[in-house]
């Protein structure tokens, strides 16, 4: 059982020991419910058809929202990325998750990701903007390359800012980081 806890994301070995304790603690039927709820959820969640966000229904809860702003779109490389967008609770447009990155190093092209639907989107919806918030690395700088150039001919699109994380100290920045701060400075309100 340790095993498995090894290898989610972010689960180290003794995190993984320490779940497998306190399961083997937990009563028999806590354990069962907790094994039908992981299988019930790999079973009835799949993809929001219009933005491919996770989703047991064939929309999810934000594209059915009709709150939210139809003009601005803005491209995730997957859902968690979506999801911490949607905490900051700042974001009011519709989404477009990628399912990824560019990555030729790991065999990963465009064609692999959501890249043609996410074209046919903005042309047939008229998206006024798109807003790219991938990864600051090769792969996201890559994709957003490959997508600005894409998009150009439809839209206005964007990239989110990049630069220190709040109480972070400058000296211990490395400089990209530093270039990109520098770079997406705007002016005090």
């Amino acid at each position: 059982m340790i095993d498995q806890f090894e290898r989610l994301p972010g689960i180290g070995p003794r995190t993984a020991q320490r779940l497998a304790l306190h399961l083997l603690r937990q009563p028999e039927d806590q354990i069962r419910a907790f094994a039908e709820a992981l299988l019930a959820a790999r079973s009835q969640v799949g993809q929001c058809q219009t933005c491919f966000h996770l989703s047991a229904e064939p929309l999810c809860d934000i594209c059915r929202d009709g709150t939210r702003c139809d003009q601005l779109l803005c491209v995730v490389a997957d859902s968690r990325d979506l999801l911490a967008l949607e905490r900051t609770r700042e974001y009011k447009g519709r989404y477009h998750v990628l399912g990824g990155l560019i990555s030729p190093m790991d065999g990963i092209g465009p064609d692999m990701l959501q890249i043609p639907s996410l074209i046919q989107r903005v042309d047939r919806d008229g998206i006024s903007e798109v807003i790219l918030a991938l990864t600051p690395s090769v792969e996201g700088d890559t994709t957003s390359l490959y997508l600005a150039r894409l998009l150009k001919p439809f839209t206005q699109v964007s990239r989110i800012a990049y630069g220190l994380p709040v109480g972070s100290e400058l000296e211990y920045a490395d400089e990209v980081t530093l270039t990109r701060a520098l770079e997406g400075r705007r002016a005090m309100q």
